[in-house]
């Protein structure tokens, strides 16, 4: 068999891994590549830059890319991408939610969650994707991820809510005053991924009673709007991401109030796609 090249892309990394016969062979990671945000020309230039080199003398069967943003309308750009350097007859592109699900879950039903910068779910029949309750976003939604523990973080500090001290830490920690929260969350680009900075703040923390209040009840949100709304009873939930990954024991105390079953929970899909293609 000749080796099949998994990516796995996010807004600002992509990770990318050469398999052979299951067996990781190599790995790397590039910048982030994402369709919305990028020409498919870009894209091109990205991989026949830093992809293509370390690759070129590998007899690659297939490539299966798995992204932030791509979304249907967006699925065949991004191949195209990818052919002008690895001209093989498969190539499949799917949304980073189908990377979660055929990680977590391969070919057996159950729920799918992503929980790291953002939040994403849904619920999966072994095949496809048969429900899925929009994340709406940081602003609207994206429950129990790192940018909205961020924002709540925030909030409850510049309103007093925190144990006396924490504000202060938190402030001095980042290099923070009240007008720079503002600037950085209304004014300047990607808002979410600085309140996503935030979230280790959280975890150094967690014993604090108003520290672990806010990761609970983004977690309870998250179970709440989202996952309760599957047929989570007769389906496990699995989870990967950093957030998922870092805050497993308040996520699970989250879960266990509302009897939910929590099953895997991954930093990286990377090792469930590998074993996926290599079954």
């Amino acid at each position: 068999m000749r080796e099949i090249l998994i990516a796995d892309s996010g807004a600002t990394k992509t990770d990318w891994c050469l398999t052979k016969n299951g067996e990781i062979i190599q790995r790397f990671s590039t910048k982030g590549i994402s369709p919305v945000f990028q020409t498919g020309e870009e894209i091109a230039q990205e991989i026949r830059s830093n992809v293509y080199p370390a690759l070129k003398d590998v007899g690659i069967k297939a490539v299966y890319f798995y992204g932030a943003g791509c979304i249907p309308e967006k699925i065949e750009l991004v191949r195209n991408a990818i052919l002008q350097s690895f001209p093989v007859d498969t190539i499949h592109v799917y949304s980073d939610l189908v990377a979660a699900a055929h990680s977590l879950c391969g070919h057996s039903a159950g729920i799918a969650c992503i929980l790291g910068t953002g939040s994403n779910s849904c619920q999966w029949n072994g095949d496809e994707i048969v429900k899925q309750i929009s994340p709406l976003g940081f602003i609207l939604g994206d429950e129990g991820s790192g940018a909205a523990l961020g924002k709540n973080l925030v909030g409850d500090a510049l309103k007093n809510q925190l144990t006396d001290g924490l504000k202060e830490a938190l402030l001095d920690e980042y290099d923070l005053t009240p007008a720079i929260i503002i600037d950085k969350v209304y004014r300047q680009p990607f808002p979410n991924r600085f309140l996503a900075s935030l979230s280790p703040f959280l975890l150094k923390h967690i014993g604090d009673q108003s520290i672990r209040q806010i990761v609970i009840r983004s977690f309870s949100a998250f179970f709440e709007r989202n996952v309760m709304q599957y047929d989570y009873q007769k389906n496990i939930i699995n989870f990967v991401g950093s957030i998922a990954w870092y805050f497993s024991a308040p996520l699970k105390e989250a879960a266990a109030e509302k009897r939910i079953e929590v099953g895997i929970i991954a930093q990286s899909p990377m090792p469930g796609l590998v074993e996926y293609h290599n079954y």
